[in-house]
Formats: structure tokens, sequence, C-alpha cells
């Protein structure tokens, strides 16, 4: 793809990668767990992977909050008991899950044991909180799939692909599980509910 702007090729549609989003998580992680001073950030390395810049865009976040983060790296499950081990070790206060596929394949094994750690967790999207991620904040994933059949109506009109820019998410959600936040007995300040778009109960 060439650019968002002009993708060239038969490639369009809308894209929910947008790494300024990982700095807002930690301050609404932040916001949810105010004594949050150390935040362990699980990820899965791939090569040539996105989550880079994601990782950047946390730990400039980080340095602005004070806060300490511990990167923790998962190659594959039979490492998730030690990497949770070492986030026990390190004492983190909070946790945030960087998705891909590979931590979305395996999220509900994540979050269980976040949840067995009483770690409060931070995800990206509705998916994660409704499988226990504490707080998740990205794109509108239903309005995402709205903009699909939009992009799927010009094409079959006779548009072409190419002539068409990728979208970049244009409405976010703040969910919070309410009965994660019991489970690991954390209470949610009141004014971050208050903004959130969606509550788990």
């Amino acid at each position: 793809m060439a650019s968002l702007a002009k993708p060239g090729g038969n490639v369009t549609g809308s894209t929910a990668i947008d790494a300024d989003l990982s700095g807002k998580r930690l301050e609404l992680l932040r916001e949810a767990i105010p004594k949050a001073l150390r935040v362990a950030l699980l990820w899965h390395r791939v090569r040539d992977s996105s989550d880079l810049e994601d990782i950047k865009e946390i730990e400039a976040a980080a340095h602005q909050l004070g806060v300490k983060v511990q990167i923790v790296e998962v190659r594959d499950p039979t490492q998730f008991q030690s990497a949770y081990a070492a986030m026990a070790r390190e004492r983190a206060d909070a946790l945030i899950i960087l998705q891909g596929s590979f931590t979305s394949f395996h999220r509900v094994q994540l979050l269980e044991l976040a949840a067995k750690s009483r770690l409060p967790s931070m995800c990206e999207d509705l998916r994660w909180t409704n499988d226990g991620c504490l707080v998740s904040y990205g794109p509108d994933l239903l309005n995402q799939w709205r903009r699909a059949a939009v992009f799927v109506d010009k094409i079959l009109k006779g548009r072409k692909p190419a002539d068409l820019p990728v979208e970049q998410p244009m409405k976010f959600e703040l969910i919070i599980n309410l009965k994660t936040a019991k489970q690991i007995g954390l209470t949610v300040p009141p004014n971050l509910l208050v903004r959130a778009d969606r509550v788990i109960k």
C-alpha cells in the first residue's frame, strides 16, 4: 500500500492501527488506578511489528506520568505463567496487553491470569472487555464494520479501491468491566465511570 490517502492496487477500507492511542490508554489506566506507579506491558514480538511504535508511545507517556514500565515479552503460551510471575516479582500495579493476532487468540487465558494475579488490565477493544479486561479504549468496532459497508457500496457502484482513501478511526470507545473490578477487589473512580461509553455489569 502506497499510503492511506492513495492506497493503490486493490487495497482500501479502514484501519484500527493508531499508536497515538497507546499513550492515552496508559493515562486512562492511571485514572482507573491512581496509585499505579509500576505498569507491566505484555506483548508478543513478531518481525517488523507495529507494536514497537506502541511501546515507544507508552514509554513516552509513562515518562510524563512518572510511571515505570516493565516490558514483558511472550513468544508462546508456555511462557504465560513465567510472564505473570515476573510481573509479581516487579510488583506491577497494573497491566497493559498489546493486541495482536497471538494475544487476541489467547486473550481469555491472558485475562484469567491477570484476574488471578489481581492485576487491573487495559486492552484495546470491546472483545477484550467482554472477556474480562478491566478497561479498554480504542476504535468503535461496530462503527468500523458499518463503514466497511460504505466501501462495498462504492466499489459495487464502480469506484476503484485505489481511489478510495483508507480511513483511520473517527469514533472511539471507553469500556469498563465492573464484574472484573469486583473480582479483583477494585473500585473504579466515579468520574471515570461517567465518561465510559459502555459499562459491563
